[in-house]
């Protein structure tokens, strides 16, 4: 069979009772997602976990309802979109966070830092995720938080070849009107969590473009009604950039 006719049965197929049920369990905000959307999230998430090759850290097991509440979550972004993550294969899981060593250079001297993260994705892939963090994102889809849709919207960010907040537009979205909603919306946010005020975004993406665009999504997901009443034109932007609209969602 072919790669295209493969992918097209796939994207036919609904998941099975016993799987819907695992993913409106351990992604509660697939039941929010309108029924028109229903059978595109299946079908990518069925293109997703045969494209995908899940690998644990140690002994970590990584069982069927970690394999679909990581597909659901990662398929929400591209749900209604031509985007898809063509580079990507392999998932890592660990257990919980995990400690990573970068390399900082003081002149000549080059030092090896410890970092500990939650998650990280590299352009082509793999994506890396905590599975606690990971299934705890799913569970609670009003708190502003969700690392595998932040790792995700990087990937999504990274298929121009840089991952620096901005993605591949869609066609017809225009790159101006893009750059001016980003960066009124981060330049602002930036200056809150500086003062120590309060943010609807995480503060986490004062940090950069790049992570003010993947906690953006994250908060249009989790928090939509109020991210259009506070920061409409970004809404909009991402809106376009997604072809969802989940401020209408019930």
């Amino acid at each position: 069979m072919s790669r295209q006719r493969k992918r097209a049965r796939l994207l036919a197929t609904p998941l099975t009772s016993e799987q819907k049920q695992m993913v409106e369990k351990m992604v509660p905000i697939v039941r929010r997602l309108p029924a028109s959307l229903r059978p595109g999230l299946e079908g990518k998430m069925n293109v997703f976990l045969d494209q995908i090759t899940f690998r644990g850290d140690d002994d970590l097991e990584v069982t069927e309802e970690m394999k679909l509440s990581i597909a659901a979550q990662a398929c929400l972004l591209v749900v209604n979109s031509p985007a898809w993550y063509d580079t990507l294969r392999n998932v890592l899981v660990y257990s919980s966070a995990f400690d990573t060593h970068r390399p900082t250079h003081d002149g000549y001297v080059v030092h090896e830092d410890k970092h500990t993260l939650l998650g990280e994705s590299w352009v082509r892939g793999p994506v890396v995720l905590s599975s606690a963090h990971a299934m705890e994102g799913g569970l609670n889809p009003e708190d502003g938080h969700n690392l595998v849709i932040h790792e995700f919207a990087h990937q999504l960010d990274s298929l121009t070849g840089h991952t620096n907040g901005i993605p591949i537009l869609r066609k017809g979205q225009a790159y101006a009107s893009w750059e001016k909603a980003m960066l009124e919306a981060f330049n602002q946010h930036a200056e809150m969590v500086e003062r120590g005020r309060a943010t609807l975004i995480d503060p986490y993406g004062a940090s950069g473009h790049e992570e003010f665009f993947a906690e953006a999504i994250v908060t249009f997901f989790e928090k939509p009604a109020a991210l259009l009443r506070e920061e409409p034109a970004l809404y909009a932007q991402l809106s376009e950039l997604l072809a969802l609209d989940p401020a209408q969602w019930n």
